[in-house]
């Protein structure tokens, strides 16, 4: 089975050109997939918010290594100490696409093509090499999304982290549906009570982590 950040990153990736969107805050959105991985796994818990100048902070829960090497190192970095949420997922997320993208390359999923932008400078973008998996994803998301159909607990965190990115409306087609009407049916997936609680505390951390790594990338981009 995929890991969430993996199926995150394939539904980021264009397919043809190899090339990432919402590359500016890709370190959050995936460090905050891992961290509700472990979540889903019962391996992490968030503590209550005491108060305004509190902030949350993020705990392991188990000692049981996950058999994911990724998952694994992600875990063992949360219990190192406790630490919010924010801190946390741009610790998980660092350095981790390459690891993700050489684990959907032994998939068979992508694969590597080097070329150089305006024939000077080196770049590596990771086209589709087949995209079965990623199409049962999306036929998830847009049962979920457009038909809905009522999803199961992973495709929920899914368009939980994707709603955060202001992505959900553009990873299914709209059949119909505007733009706006699947970003509302992504909050409603998001916000519903679904999850035990442990899981929705991680996803509400991890998304306001990834919420204002958007945030910061576009005001970045409005002053430049």
């Amino acid at each position: 089975m995929t890991l969430i950040a993996e199926d995150l990153l394939l539904l980021l990736l264009d397919d043809e050109k190899g090339t990432l969107a919402a590359s500016s805050y890709l370190q959050s959105a995936l460090g905050g997939a891992l961290l509700v991985e472990l979540a889903l796994a019962g391996a992490v818990e968030v503590e209550e918010k005491r108060g305004f100048w509190h902030s949350a902070k993020v705990r392991a829960t188990s000692t049981a290594t996950p058999t994911d090497p990724l998952l694994a190192a992600a875990l063992a970095t949360v219990s190192e100490k406790e630490r919010s949420a924010q801190d946390l997922v741009n610790r998980l997320g660092k350095d981790v696409k390459d690891d993700l993208l050489a684990s959907l390359q032994r998939r068979g999923m992508v694969e590597p093509r080097r070329d150089k932008v305006l024939g000077l400078f080196p770049r590596t973008t990771w086209p589709a090499v087949d995209s079965t998996h990623e199409d049962a994803v999306r036929r998830a998301l847009t049962a979920a999304l457009v038909s809905g159909a009522e999803p199961d607990e992973r495709t929920r965190a899914l368009v939980a982290l994707l709603d955060a990115l202001g992505r959900a409306h553009k990873s299914v087609e709209h059949q119909g549906m505007s733009a706006g009407e699947v970003r509302k049916r992504a909050k409603a997936l998001a916000d519903g009570d679904w999850a035990a609680k442990a899981v929705k505390d991680a996803i509400a951390a991890s998304t306001a982590a990834m919420t204002a790594a958007v945030a910061a990338g576009g005001a970045a981009a409005g002053s430049s």
